[in-house]
Order: C-alpha cells, then structure tokens, then sequence
C-alpha cells in the first residue's frame, strides 16, 4: 500500500483561496498549518520504515494531525460562513 502525505491542500481542495487568506491573514492559522504540516511529515517518517517508534507513538502523531485538521477545517468553514 503507497504511503501518501496529506498536504492540506490536498485535503481541502476545494479551499485553496480560503486557506491561502487564512494564511496570509491569521497568525493562528498560520501556526497550526505549520504544526500540522510538521506531524504530517513526521507520521510518513514513520511509516515508511526512516523512523521506527512504538505503535502507540504512531497512532499519538495520527491523533495529533487530525485534531489539527480539525481545528484548521473549522476556521475554513467560519471564514466561509
């Protein structure tokens, strides 16, 4: 199975221009995109074999992303209206 990195733009593809005013705009985003971008990259580490933690390590990365994507998808949407 390939192992795929999960960029937010990928994941919110349809809210490209949202996400670049955020970022541009909003200190706050900003810093969760960076730390989610940081996880994100961390957790394909991890999977492809470069860094080999326990279980539990991998799955505390995976929680940490989606609590990020939460976050940023709920900023998204509040911009949005």
């Amino acid at each position: 199975m390939p192992i795929n990195h999960h960029p937010l733009l990928s994941e919110f593809p349809e809210d490209h221009d949202t996400i670049h005013q955020l970022k541009t705009e909003n200190a706050h985003f900003r810093r969760l995109m960076e730390e989610y971008e940081t996880v994100d990259k961390e957790i394909y580490r991890m999977e492809e074999g470069i860094e080999t933690p326990e279980d539990a390590v991998l799955n505390e990365e995976k929680k940490k992303r989606l609590n990020l994507k939460d976050q940023i998808a709920t900023m998204i949407q509040q911009v949005k209206g």
